[in-house]
């Protein structure tokens, strides 16, 4: 299977990415620069964290407008899976390719710890290894992970089974509405989360809950372990 990662200035997670898809997929990603106006033939395109221009403005929006975001745009209404993590998650909204707003944190301050997320629904491309209601650990770190959408919203997300993970046991971390932490699109091909699912795919990094996600997505069969 055949991956994209996208680089723009600020983002600080992409080698983490391009390691972990490499790790599980034994193939490197090709890496697709802010200024192209295409993006070559995969099946999954990634959108990692970071801080995209420092997060002026609005956290993604500048990178939102950027030229490689039609192409990134004309993939996903083609169909193409498409995964935004953290900032990425922030890119994809502020670009309408996913509904709400992520909003500063309640505390008001940066998060860095492990929470837990239920897997809310395990019949999407990006979750279909993992059991449904499953409880996994995976790490965050962000300022700006606060969801929201309006009443309207949440019940179309809640209806369609668009929430894919919510934060699960009290480890919401940032005041997220109905502590969901991460949604697809309508159809299902398009997923933002806040936290890193790449940063828990081994044992060298304490755990391999994260696995599942890109095992998933690109296409490896098994469950993973409850």
């Amino acid at each position: 299977m055949k991956t994209a990662v996208l680089l723009l200035p600020g983002l600080n997670r992409d080698r983490d990415m391009i390691a972990a898809i490499t790790k599980i997929s034994g193939t490197p990603p090709v890496t697709v620069w802010q200024t192209d106006t295409d993006i070559p033939d995969v099946d999954l395109i990634v959108v990692p964290g970071g801080f995209s221009y420092g997060d002026y403005l609005r956290c993604g929006a500048i990178a939102a407008r950027m030229p490689v975001m039609g192409a990134l745009r004309r993939k996903a209404e083609a169909g193409v899976k498409v995964l935004g993590v953290c900032n990425g998650f922030q890119i994809l909204l502020e670009a309408g390719l996913l509904p709400g707003a992520l909003m500063r944190n309640a505390s008001l301050k940066f998060v860095c710890r492990e929470v837990k997320l239920e897997v809310t629904n395990a019949e999407t491309a990006f979750t279909s290894a993992y059991a449904q209601g499953q409880v996994i650990r995976c790490p965050v770190a962000h300022h700006d992970g606060n969801y929201f959408a309006d009443a309207e919203t949440l019940e179309r997300l809640n209806g369609n089974g668009q929430v894919v993970f919510r934060y699960a046991e009290g480890t919401n971390p940032n005041g997220s509405i109905e502590d969901i932490a991460g949604i697809v699109n309508e159809a299902g091909n398009v997923l933002g989360m806040m936290p890193h699912p790449e940063n828990l795919i081994e044992a060298a990094h304490g755990g391999s809950d994260g696995r599942g996600l890109f095992e998933s997505a690109l296409g490896i069969t098994g469950k993973a372990a409850a």
